[in-house]
């Protein structure tokens, strides 16, 4: 495995309410997280952020405000983790966006699809039993950044 941490981008799209949107992974039942993807070579963190939540949630640019962004977030994959060898975890970026869309625009049947449903929670709603167990670090310290809780 490699000692290089791909870097990564989170969407913490927050309503009009207070709310944060989580989405259920569609491949690991009960896992609920934040969208967020992978930083293409040469596209700026902005640029990744507002691909992938196009991609995964078919919202564009127009529909939330970027109120906030935080770095340095790392979790490493686990030993039998196959999907990216070269790698040895993964270097987030956190952006808290103000969502002034409808709730109708929300389309999860996209090209690839990642998830399988999608829900409004309070930020101390969050269960981090949804997350893997890899991963929970990096929320525990996120919500708390972000929201205090």
């Amino acid at each position: 495995m490699g000692e290089k941490y791909r870097p990564n981008v989170a969407a913490i799209l927050v309503n009009s309410l207070g709310q944060i949107l989580v989405a259920e992974r569609l491949n690991i039942p009960n896992s609920w997280q934040f969208p967020q993807g992978g930083v293409d070579k040469g596209e700026s963190l902005t640029d990744a952020l507002m691909r992938e939540v196009e991609e995964e949630l078919s919202l564009p640019p127009s529909s939330y405000n970027v109120t906030e962004e935080r770095g340095g977030y790392r979790y490493d994959f686990p030993e039998d983790f196959e999907r990216w060898k070269k790698f040895k975890g993964q270097e987030q970026t956190y952006f808290r966006c103000d969502f002034t869309g409808d709730d109708s625009m929300i389309n999860l049947e996209t090209a690839h699809p990642e998830f399988k449903a999608w829900r409004w929670i309070m930020p101390q709603e969050f269960d981090f039993q949804w997350v893997v167990e890899f991963k929970r670090g990096v929320y525990t310290r996120v919500l708390k950044d972000f929201f205090g809780v």
